[in-house]
């Protein structure tokens, strides 16, 4: 038989393991995902001098695990694909109350964790010299920031799919709103801000075309990406 029968026969196999995987192993497998990720950027950013091209590094990364994703989507049957293409382009329609339980657990305790971490980033955002001084391990407390970063994104990924620009314009807008940047002020109304932003995004979703229902991830670009380009701008013209 040919190479292609048995990579069809394993990764189909493989696929329909995943329905029986628990909401926390999807999780797990997202944080290493994303683990993995953040590793190769990381490894990036000491090689290249300048943000833009570390930011087509991380461009290309994002091409390569979509890549993966399609070679995988390839070898499923027809409705698995549908699901795949519809968590793909982000959506909360396949929640569960199980996936919302088990969301509510790992976002509470991460944000409990990040709020406890606001004295040590508001230090470290007057520089790493000044948050050095104060006490702060630097090293110690990126590897921190990273785990909580992709234990976020991780469980959001998992259950509803990558979502766009929800964590560039959302602090921005909340920044500019509440008028600071302290985080013991800022990370709560992040939360806040972010899931009032998703809910609005999805209720549009579901009712300008309805019954046709749009990707979440759809109307945040529309939404999300005028802001992240003002951003960009603003920065542009302060320099």
């Amino acid at each position: 038989m040919s190479p292609y029968y048995y990579q069809r026969h394993i990764c189909t196999i493989f696929l329909q393991y995943l329905h029986s995987v628990s909401s926390y192993a999807l999780v797990i497998a997202a944080f290493a995902g994303s683990l993995i990720a953040t590793g190769f950027i990381l490894i990036f950013s000491r090689k290249m001098q300048h943000m833009a091209t570390l930011l087509v590094a991380g461009i290309m990364i994002g091409y390569i695990c979509s890549a993966i994703t399609d070679f995988v989507v390839t070898f499923a049957e027809d409705s698995d694909i549908v699901n795949l293409h519809g968590w793909s382009q982000g959506s909360f329609s396949g929640m569960t109350w199980t996936n919302i339980t088990i969301a509510g657990v790992i976002v509470g305790v991460s944000m409990v964790a990040a709020f406890l971490l606001s004295k040590p980033i508001g230090a470290y955002q007057l520089g790493e010299a000044y948050a050095q001084s104060l006490g702060v391990n630097i090293k110690v407390f990126r590897v921190v920031l990273i785990l909580l970063s992709s234990i976020l994104s991780a469980c959001v990924t998992a259950f509803a799919g990558p979502i766009s620009f929800v964590g560039m314009a959302v602090p921005h807008l909340v920044k500019q709103g509440l008028g600071t940047s302290k985080p013991v002020v800022v990370i709560p109304g992040i939360f806040l801000g972010g899931a009032v932003f998703c809910m609005m995004c999805d209720l549009i979703a579901r009712t300008a075309f309805a019954p046709l229902e749009l990707n979440i991830s759809t109307v945040t670009s529309i939404f999300g990406a005028p802001v992240v380009i003002a951003m960009l701008l603003k920065r542009q013209k302060g320099r």
